[in-house]
């Protein structure tokens, strides 16, 4: 196989560099004219084998490929910035359980964590990008539902929702404490025990 790229793979390559924002199979094969979106995807891997030792790698994250530094070399482009408010226990606790039972409304997440929680913590979540209104339960009184983003899959460097860590790993990581848990109640919860009652006015709730 000749190592020159061919033209296919440099028009994605091309398209992938000057695109603002991630972009998926089908959004790269309609921005190409409408080529077989299995044309773009073999493409696509041909490109991610060969930058995959270059300063910058072809990553995709949930189901949305772009070009990112490679991990060993993020430090040459660090520059000092104002420190990012770390997440509260109670936005790390319904990030974890959202993240690992999605979609799930707002009184599933309350029944795993045993408290109320605020409209607040919610609301933090989603002005950081990580989650997302995803419809309504179609239960009595119809509950919003949350879910993940493919933002959070960016941010901690997942393709999908598949890499989420178990609970050994997190544990052998250090990374339970303090939302060992809720982390566990949230693996091991089950949305058809929940209760599905959704309303309690959002101002009288506290975290």
């Amino acid at each position: 196989m000749s190592d020159e790229p061919g033209t296919l793979e440099r028009a994605v390559e091309a398209t992938l560099f000057a695109s603002e924002e991630p972009l998926t199979v089908d959004a790269l094969a309609a921005h190409l004219g409408g080529i077989a979106p299995g044309d773009v995807q073999d493409a696509l891997a041909t490109l991610e084998a060969r930058y995959r030792l270059r300063g910058v790698h072809l990553v995709e994250r949930g189901k949305r490929w772009h070009f990112e530094t490679a991990p060993d070399l993020a430090h040459l482009l660090r520059r000092e910035k104002e420190q990012v408010r770390r997440l509260s226990r109670a936005a790390t606790e319904v990030l974890a359980i959202i993240a690992y039972h999605e979609p799930v409304s707002r009184a599933e997440i309350e029944s795993i964590r045993g408290v109320q929680t605020s409209a607040g913590t919610l609301d933090v979540l989603m002005e950081a990008g990580w989650i997302k209104l995803a419809g309504r339960r179609e239960v009595p009184g119809r509950p919003v539902i949350y879910a993940t983003t493919p933002e959070f899959l960016d941010h901690f460097g997942l393709a999908s929702r598949r890499d989420l860590p178990g609970i050994d790993e997190l544990r052998a990581a250090g990374l339970l404490d303090p939302v060992d848990e809720a982390m566990e109640a949230a693996m091991r919860f089950d949305p058809d025990d929940a209760d599905e009652s959704d309303a309690a006015d959002d101002e009288n709730l506290a975290d």
